[in-house]
């Protein structure tokens, strides 16, 4: 049965022009997969990451900030939908700050160190399927953009999803389209080399490439860092943080035992076992951010040496085949992480990064936040907070959504005096809102006490607006 589904996968591919070398790419994890592959990485058999270097303490010159720049291109993956917001096209065109959206802000932040440097530096986007045609019209607003001879994106290969009972693909003529998905982020390295893309850069000059994800403002074109990887020799590079309380259930670097190589582990192939050392934080202390840099011809070279399967740690991701309907089939996604290739490269390393490099929105908490007078944008578009953030946490009933967060939040309240916000039911916030200290709002509290006083309780939404709270 699952040789069958190995061989319907192969010809539902090949009939939706997906490329032969990203069909080989899925049966290899196919193949894994149906032989019970689970991924895992044991704490036995790792050691904890220890002894980098620090980015605030590089030493570079002008010059070398000006070739590295030159030779270096951007590539931002814009293959999210944003659907744990309720959103159904490209995240990166949200707005996040007075009108602009993500995308806006990474074209400014690209455009500003080609001015002041006078580089090149092309930005590159990776979308999917589902977020090509909206992220391109959105770019012809940003004439100034494009870099002549060289396209702006790449589409990421797409796969079939397959029921977890048979592994075959699965059927729902209710929504053709959610029964493909895109392999993962770590196709980015694939669906560089099937497009076309990586010998177009190569051919062009380009030598290295820096990599973050679109959502993630923090991780702005930084040349001093570019200069630093230039001279490394490095293969390839991961940024690192340390980690904080907030951070126990991301992806981390470890080194593996049996042969020294740097591993990228995601908290779900950590086994059940090892979850308590792999989340103490005085063991492993840094977290991935998913910027990574890497020299484009090391990457050609490798792809070609190993007919295009680098052979990333599978991830076996557990879905429903329809997201609106919990009902729906269960359905198993074959992925890979790009951070992952850190264990391909032989010499590959890691580099300490300060916290303001990840600033990813994944939660309607990041995107208040962002929103709000924490952070700021300079003339070099970059984001930085202008206080230490304040711990946020909406109640996801009410404020889960963009459609639910933005018709609740229409006139964002001040933060900076925050420590911590924390919303419980239904609120409306209006203009002239002030948050400062520790603030809780709960609704089922503010009936409490309306009932003891005699009052009628509250219904409906419960609107602030021109207060200051705290």
């Amino acid at each position: 049965m699952r040789v069958d589904g190995l061989a319907q996968a192969q010809q539902r591919m090949l009939e939706r022009g997906v490329p032969q070398q990203a069909i080989d790419v899925f049966s290899h994890y196919y193949d894994q997969l149906s032989a019970g592959a689970t991924g895992m990485i044991p704490e036995s058999e790792v050691e904890p990451l220890t002894g980098i270097d620090r980015a605030g303490a590089l030493t570079v010159s002008a010059h070398e900030v000006r070739a590295a720049a030159d030779a270096t291109v951007v590539i931002k993956l814009n293959g999210g939908l944003g659907t744990s917001m309720g959103m159904d096209r490209a995240k990166s065109l949200l707005p996040v700050r007075r009108g602009q959206s993500f995308l806006d802000i990474i074209v400014g932040q690209v455009l500003h160190v080609r001015r002041s440097l006078g580089v090149r530096l092309p930005l590159v986007l990776m979308n999917s399927f589902r977020t090509a045609g909206d992220t391109r019209d959105a770019l012809a607003a940003h004439p100034g953009i494009e870099v002549p001879g060289l396209p702006m994106d790449f589409v990421q290969n797409l796969e079939p999803r397959l029921l977890v009972d048979d592994l075959t693909p699965v059927d729902w003529p209710a929504d053709p389209e959610l029964e493909w998905c895109p392999p993962g982020h770590g196709d980015l390295y694939t669906a560089l080399q099937t497009s076309g893309m990586l010998d177009q850069l190569l051919d062009a000059g380009y030598l290295y490439a820096t990599v973050s994800n679109s959502d993630n403002l923090g991780a702005a074109p930084d040349p001093e860092m570019m200069a630093w990887f230039a001279a490394s020799g490095a293969p390839y590079a991961a940024e690192v943080c340390r980690r904080t309380l907030a951070d126990v259930k991301g992806g981390h670097l470890v080194v593996r035992r049996s042969d020294g190589r740097l591993v990228l582990r995601e908290t779900a192939q950590t086994p059940a076992e090892d979850a308590e050392l792999a989340s103490d934080l005085t063991r492993h202390r840094y977290f991935h951010t998913n910027n990574l840099w890497f020299d484009l011809r090391v990457l050609k070279k490798t792809l070609d040496e190993r007919r295009g399967i680098l052979g990333l740690p599978l991830i076996r991701n557990r879905k429903v085949v329809d997201p609106a309907d919990p009902a729906s089939p269960e359905v198993i996604q074959i992925e890979t992480a790009m951070g992952a290739a850190v264990q391909v490269f032989d010499g590959a390393t890691a580099i300490e990064v300060d916290r303001s490099r990840f600033l990813p929105v994944k939660t309607t908490n990041d995107l208040l936040l962002l929103r709000s007078d924490v952070y700021g944008v300079g003339d070099d578009f970059r984001v930085r907070a202008t206080v230490e953030p304040p711990l946020v946490d909406l109640d996801k009933r009410y404020f889960g959504t963009i459609a639910d967060f933005e018709a609740r939040i229409p006139h964002v309240p001040s933060l900076a005096g925050a420590d911590t916000f924390t919303v419980r039911g239904d609120w409306s916030f209006g203009a002239d809102v002030v948050v400062a200290g520790d603030v809780t709002l709960d609704a089922e509290q503010v009936d409490a006490t309306a009932a003891k006083t005699g009052d009628a309780p509250g219904r409906g939404t419960r609107v602030v607006e021109g207060a200051r709270l705290g």
